[in-house]
């Protein structure tokens, strides 16, 4: 269940131009089919014709039919049925289920958005839509809370408390986002399937450092990002919205109209103030 998530860096990208106007993509399925009954040549040939006959190209975007899929490529079998683009684009914005311009969101110059439904995340800019992509949510055991909050604290590296005796349960890239509940977004495999975790919120490594690096922390008395718990806070960090309800099983990144695969749009509320404060 793992994969080389550095190998994404050429797929998660932030959008060449945030808000612009993007043709809608469309999409078809696909059938891996080998005539020796072998899942490897199967994938070979897949690769091939995602690639126009170039393999190397259709491994490349093989990558992007995974994410999008919510799958790992790698182990797709003869019979598989997967949604592909019917014409690749460069931008990865261009498969966002976000909308490109929020406008409800044109005075926070920066918002991050969770969607559990789609199990997918977006960063927006004044409204603009920067950078998106695909996450597992807390369990129905272990629900992440939806809401409005902000992020708070972070670090880079931290063992997770819920570790079981023996292990370490390491997580990169942390950000946490509820105080009470030590909920946050960090770095673990390749989010695949519905939702899974303890309420915190796994994304691929690319994503996880980028929103470190982007999304802003509080700044308490403490300092800039700390997480003292006697501080007080002089400026909370970025607004964090978590939208949308956990699907049952896997999400479902695409429907079915007229027999084609249509990509499923994220409807968000008027404004971010509208979605009341979390508990």
């Amino acid at each position: 269940m793992y994969i080389n998530q550095k190998e994404l860096a050429d797929v998660l990208r932030p959008c060449t131009a945030p808000g612009g106007t993007t043709d809608p993509v469309d999409y078809k399925y696909s059938v891996l089919y080998s005539s020796r009954s072998n899942s490897v040549l199967a994938r070979n040939t897949f690769y091939k014709v995602l690639g126009d006959g170039d393999l190397e190209l259709g491994t490349r975007r093989a990558k992007l039919v995974g994410l999008l899929n919510r799958t790992l490529i790698h182990q797709a079998e003869i019979g598989d049925t997967l949604v592909v683009p019917v014409v690749f684009e460069d931008d990865f914005c261009a498969y966002s289920p976000f909308p490109l311009v929020y406008q409800g969101a044109s005075r926070y110059g920066k918002l991050f958005i969770i969607d559990k439904t789609v199990q997918a995340w977006a960063a927006y800019e004044k409204g603009k839509l920067v950078r998106w992509g695909i996450v597992n949510t807390g369990s129905k055991e272990s629900p992440t809370p939806n809401g409005r909050f902000s992020f708070n604290w972070k670090t880079e590296y931290r063992i997770s408390s819920l570790s079981p005796p023996g292990e370490r349960w390491e997580m990169y890239w942390v950000f946490n986002f509820h105080l009470a509940r030590g909920i946050h977004i960090h770095q673990y495999p390749m989010p695949t399937g519905g939702p899974t975790s303890h309420g915190c919120v796994r994304l691929v490594e690319e994503d996880a450092q980028w929103i470190y690096n982007w999304a802003d922390a509080w700044t308490t008395t403490a300092g800039y990002g700390s997480m003292a718990m006697d501080a007080r806070i002089i400026r909370p960090g970025t607004t964090v919205l978590v939208l949308g309800e956990d699907p049952p099983g896997d999400p479902v990144p695409f429907l079915r109209d007229e027999g084609r695969p249509v990509l499923r749009m994220i409807e968000l509320p008027a404004r971010p103030e509208d979605v009341p404060v979390g508990n």
